[in-house]
């Protein structure tokens, strides 16, 4: 039987383009997000262009932390299994300190990291009792460095990439496999309002470039390698007044 992934935020960016490259790979699917009518014409066009085993879709809000275990059991019934989870669902707001952008800062935690902590505790407690699995998070290059205007999204991305680090060690000797993600600028409506995206790639290439590091079962890795791998270990030693002026 074909493997099955399981993806949170699959309606647009990293989420929809890797849901399309995976099931050109064959795999079966499992697709959430906040917007079932756009997961409804994704499945229709994946099955249209590459008719893989299967296509589950399910509305899922992250942030409604017991929908998250509810919807992964479900799905995890309706296709056969499930052996990789994707914690994908993110978003970006902009917020700044001291403006009255506290619900914006709210907002990002709770989905970035909350929202991902809760989908990866699923996968934890699924994977143990099957005795295997892979649980994939998507950082981002942002969680190497606090940069202004958007403290509680690198804080978030942060968190994600300790918590996962966290989770490798208590899954030490398991069978589970951990891998944490930090893409760069990925061409993705999450960042396409930004004046500045240096290095940045399409979506298409940047899907590529994860399913072959999740294939790989990497530990860590930016996406793509390079540059980032440079400029993530750079942007941790330059001086404040340099970053206050990013």
């Amino acid at each position: 039987m074909s493997k099955a992934i399981f993806i949170t935020g699959a309606s647009s960016g990293i989420g929809k383009a890797l849901a399309f490259e995976m099931g050109k790979k064959g795999y079966r699917l499992a697709l959430t997000a906040r917007r079932e009518d756009l997961l409804r014409e994704i499945s229709e066009e994946i099955n249209r262009k590459h008719a893989p085993p299967a296509v589950a879709i399910r509305r899922l809000d992250v942030t409604r932390y017991d929908d998250v275990y509810a919807v992964f059991s479900e799905m995890a019934e309706e296709i056969g299994g499930i052996d990789i989870v994707l914690a994908n669902a993110g978003v970006g707001l902009g917020e700044k300190v001291g403006r009255g952008d506290f619900e914006k800062a709210k907002r990002t935690v709770e989905v970035n990291l909350i929202g991902a902590m809760a989908t990866m505790d699923a996968a934890a407690a699924y994977f143990l009792k099957k005795g295997e699995g892979h649980i994939v998070g998507i950082s981002s290059v942002a969680a190497f460095r606090g940069m202004p205007g958007s403290s509680a999204y690198c804080s978030s991305k942060a968190g994600l990439g300790v918590y996962m680090e966290a989770m490798r060690a208590e899954l030490y000797r398991k069978n589970i496999d951990i891998t944490v993600l930090y893409p760069g600028f990925i061409d993705t409506p999450l960042n396409d309002m930004l004046s500045s995206r240096p290095f940045l790639i399409s979506v298409e290439k940047g899907a590529q470039s994860i399913a072959r590091l999740i294939e790989k079962k990497v530990k860590s890795s930016t996406v793509p390698v390079f540059p980032w791998n440079i400029i993530g270990r750079l942007l941790k030693i330059l001086p404040t007044g340099i970053i206050a002026r990013m």
